[in-house]
């Protein structure tokens, strides 16, 4: 019959839907108190194990929606990194952790719970490391970033590095959840794009990244 899907046309699509209603219920309650039940009920499932006969655990949920995401930010990162290719200029490479972020999420438009999720993920330290692992795997990327990096910041120390390493990452998602919390909510904007967010966090982390080290604190 013509319009007809293929099992395997309904099996992505349940598993897509599955994927979207797991993201939206793990980002507004949190990962530990949804059940499995609850995102089959929310996909508009009747069968109650369909997440764990599509996906497994829910950890293996988590892994998908990670990488169903993280594939289309290497993409936008590969061509960022490519395009700045041996700037020293610090504010380049900076760029070059945050727009990949901030574009992927408009293009999601609104509303959005992706950046929530990973707000919920990244607060958890057994979770945070699937989601690094993860991100690390599809992302070649990853070393000319970081080597761009320590071109522009040759004297900071590597302990330094990584810790503003990790404060960058924690302020993009955070102000990543703001905004994207208030395009839901329709509550007012610091900016009024996510082109305008990636600038204001630029900015700032250019500034935290240039900030003097105080040794022997």
């Amino acid at each position: 019959m013509a319009g007809r899907m293929t099992r395997d046309e309904l099996v992505s699509v349940t598993r897509e839907s599955l994927l979207a209603a797991a993201e939206r219920l793990f980002a507004e309650r949190g990962v530990h108190t949804v059940a499995n039940s609850q995102i089959s009920e929310a996909a508009g499932q009747r069968n109650n194990a369909a997440v764990s006969y599509h996906f497994g655990t829910k950890t293996d949920v988590i892994r998908a929606i990670v990488r169903k995401h993280t594939a289309h930010m290497e993409q936008i990162r590969e061509r960022v990194v490519a395009d700045t290719a041996d700037s020293t200029d610090l504010r380049d490479w900076v760029a070059c952790i945050v727009r990949p972020v901030t574009d992927h999420l408009d293009s999601l438009g609104s509303p959005s719970w992706y950046a929530r999720f990973c707000a919920q993920v990244m607060a958890d330290p057994s979770l945070q490391a699937i989601m690094i692992e993860e991100s690390a795997a599809t992302s070649p990327s990853r070393r000319p970033l970081e080597e761009g990096l320590i071109r522009c910041l040759p004297d900071l120390p590597a302990g330094a590095r990584l810790e503003r390493a990790d404060m960058a990452r924690h302020l993009i998602i955070q102000m990543s959840v703001e905004r994207e919390r208030a395009l839901a909510d329709h509550t007012p904007l610091y900016r009024p794009t996510w082109d305008d967010t990636a600038t204001g966090l630029i900015d700032a982390i250019v500034g935290l990244w240039q900030a003097p080290v105080t040794r022997g604190a």
